[in-house]
């Protein structure tokens, strides 16, 4: 413990992570070599169809297994109308890949937190093997790709709540063995306004240790800076748009969004009406926003389909991301952008998240501290 006590008080990790080689360089290099895939002369929605059918969406968060726990019966591979998303539209969206998340409704906390989430953890993998022409479990980018070459859509198990974890780096452990890849870090003790705590500064290393993604969409602004810090793997922000276009509380503000781009992280714009706007030029607006402020390298798409919420005109469901890349095309983005912008940067943050796990692992052990140690 007094090793561990010593490693908390140091404000960032240094040493032999330091000195590897940054995977995101992989990512600029084949921005920069990127060869075209569509004809300029083309209209631009049949030019976004080919685009995504190269480089089709990693969609960064899907509320379907909440919304599937409410219907007696489903078929996602014929098509399911109950829904906004299923296997057809998919298709016809071109998402590759796709963040399903274990999310809870806000009653649900404490120990129910935990049971809750397994169950969500065991629903997916139930929907996911009960649709094996459609649908294929992945948890690496290398695993993400192969899915997508097998002409399956890939889903990625969360982001999960900070309360599944029940302050506990086991239960942690735990999840990240049943497949989870992301960890939204608000909603607890050791993530609030006044940013992160001890411990929390110790659940963020042992994320980086096991290759479990952070999200801080929703967090402080010093819980923001504070991970940035701390964490050696990027970061993502799976719905956040820009709130210097629309004052939402879980958009980013520009400062923020300098710093998340500066750090190779990931801010996934959602495809809601009341984060970015009732029709697809506003979402477009924000996506010019935050590649701006951000860079290319660090925007992504997120459509919190099945979540709740309203969506802009032209992007009711899966199936409307055709229409969003076409309206990208129009403003002059680059094949290259998009490319990073629906498939790459994703892909980018996966690969970077497996590399810091493997070096981390070498020189950390499994962290046993204890909220209580830490945090008083």
């Amino acid at each position: 413990m007094a090793d561990l006590q010593d490693e908390l008080h140091t404000t960032t990790e240094v040493g032999a992570l330091d000195e590897l080689p940054d995977p995101f360089a992989e990512t600029v290099e084949a921005a920069q070599s990127y060869t075209p895939v569509s004809d300029p002369d083309s209209e631009p929605l049949e030019r976004a169809h080919a685009i995504l059918a190269a480089h089709p969406v990693a969609d960064g968060y899907s509320g379907l297994p909440w919304a599937l726990r409410h219907l007696p019966w489903f078929d996602l591979e014929l098509g399911e109308s109950s829904v906004d998303t299923d296997v057809p539209r998919l298709r016809e969206g071109h998402v590759g890949a796709l963040f399903w998340s274990l999310h809870l409704p806000e009653s649900i906390g404490g120990d129910r937190a935990v049971g809750a989430t397994l169950e969500q953890l065991d629903l997916v993998k139930t929907v996911v093997g009960a649709h094996p022409e459609g649908l294929r479990l992945a948890h690496t980018a290398g695993e993400t790709a192969d899915v997508r070459h097998c002409g399956r859509v890939a889903v990625l198990l969360g982001p999960a709540g900070a309360a599944a974890l029940g302050d506990s780096l086991g239960i942690l452990r735990s999840l990240q063995a049943l497949g989870l890849r992301a960890l939204t870090l608000s909603g607890a003790s050791w993530a609030s306004e006044a940013g992160l705590t001890r411990f929390g500064e110790e659940v963020l290393r042992e994320m980086n240790r096991l290759g479990v993604l952070a999200d801080l969409s929703g967090a402080s602004a010093d819980t923001v800076r504070r991970a940035l810090a701390v964490s050696k793997a990027p970061v993502l922000c799976t719905r956040s748009a820009a709130r210097a276009l629309r004052p939402h509380p879980a958009n980013l503000p520009d400062d923020l969004l300098a710093e998340l781009g500066a750090a190779k992280g990931l801010c996934m714009v959602p495809l809601t009406a009341e984060q970015t706007g009732p029709n697809v030029r506003d979402v477009a607006d924000h996506l010019d926003h935050v590649r701006a402020v951000a860079g290319p390298e660090c925007v992504g798409l997120s459509g919190t389909y099945d979540a709740g919420t309203a969506h802009p005109q032209d992007l009711a469901d899966a199936s409307c991301y055709p229409h969003l890349v076409a309206e990208l095309l129009r403003r002059d983005w680059s094949e290259s952008d998009i490319a990073l912008l629906t498939w790459g940067n994703v892909q980018r943050v996966l690969r970077s998240a497996d590399f810091t796990a493997r070096a981390a692992r070498e020189r950390r052990e499994p962290s046993t501290a204890k909220i209580s140690d830490l945090d008083g």
